[in-house]
C-alpha cells in the first residue's frame, strides 16, 4: 500500500487484517498448466506447440531449459466483486483489499511453482516468468491462456487490450534445467521492476538483494 510496515498506525492494521480475513472467505484459487518442449530461435522461444514466444529477455532467461511449464491462476471474479464493492463505500478499504488480493494470488503461483518442482525431480528450475517482463510482451496473454484451455477450464480470459479477467489472475512460465541455472531465485537484480520499485526504495524486498 505503499506505507512501510512500522509506519503503520493501529487503524491501519485493523483495516489490513480485516480485509485480508474477507479475501480469504471470499477467494476460490483456480489454476491449470501444461509442460511443453522448447527450442531457442534468433527470435525468441517456440514452444512444441509452434507458438513463438518473442524477445531476447526470456530466451537469455531460459538459457539451458529442455521444458517450460506453463501455467495460469485466478483468485476468482467473488474477489473482482469483493473489490469493486468496497470502491463505491471505502477506498481504503478498496485499496487494502487490492493489495492484499495482489499478494495472494503471488503465494497461489508459489505454491504452484513448489508444485512444479516436485513433478521433475533433480531438475533446476529459473524464477517464473510472465508476459510484461522484459520485452516479452503482453500480447501473449491471449495465446497462452487457449494453449491452456483456461477460459473453459478455470474461467479465466484475456480482453482486447490483453487485461486478465478475472483482474486478480497470473500466467507464468517456469523453465526446466537438467543443469544449475543461473536465475533460480528472483532478486532486484533480474527483476524488471527493480529500479522503479517503491517497496525496495522504502528499503524492504521480495526476493534476494
Amino acid at each position: 500500500m505503499g506505507c512501510p510496515a512500522h509506519q503503520a498506525d493501529q487503524a491501519l492494521v485493523e483495516t489490513v487484517t480485516t480485509c485480508a480475513q474477507a479475501l480469504v472467505k471470499t477467494a476460490r484459487p483456480r489454476w491449470t498448466y501444461r509442460t511443453f518442449s522448447i527450442s531457442l530461435e534468433e527470435e525468441g522461444v517456440r514452444l512444441s506447440t509452434g507458438l513463438l514466444l518473442p524477445g531476447q529477455d526470456l530466451r537469455t532467461h531460459l538459457s539451458g531449459c529442455h521444458q517450460v511449464a506453463v501455467f495460469c491462476a485466478t483468485l476468482s471474479p467473488q474477489v473482482d466483486s469483493l473489490i469493486r464493492q468496497a470502491e463505491s463505500r471505502d477506498m481504503l478499504q478498496a485499496l487494502a483489499l487490492d493489495c492484499c488480493a495482489t499478494a495472494a494470488v503471488e503465494q497461489v503461483c508459489d505454491e504452484i511453482e513448489t508444485f512444479l518442482h516436485g513433478e521433475y525431480p533433480g531438475c533446476y528450475f529459473p524464477f517464473r516468468y510472465s508476459p510484461g517482463y522484459g520485452d516479452l510482451p503482453l500480447s501473449l496473454q491471449g495465446p497462452l491462456l487457449a494453449l491452456l484451455d483456461a477460459p473453459r477450464k478455470i474461467g479465466l480470459c484475456a480482453s482486447a487490450t490483453h487485461i486478465l479477467t478475472p483482474r486478480k489472475s497470473v500466467t507464468a512460465l517456469i523453465g526446466v534445467s537438467h543443469t544449475p541455472v543461473t536465475d533460480a531465485k528472483r532478486s532486484c537484480l533480474s527483476c524488471p521492476a527493480g529500479e522503479h520499485c517503491q517497496y525496495r526504495k522504502a528499503g524492504g524486498h521480495c526476493g534476494s538483494k
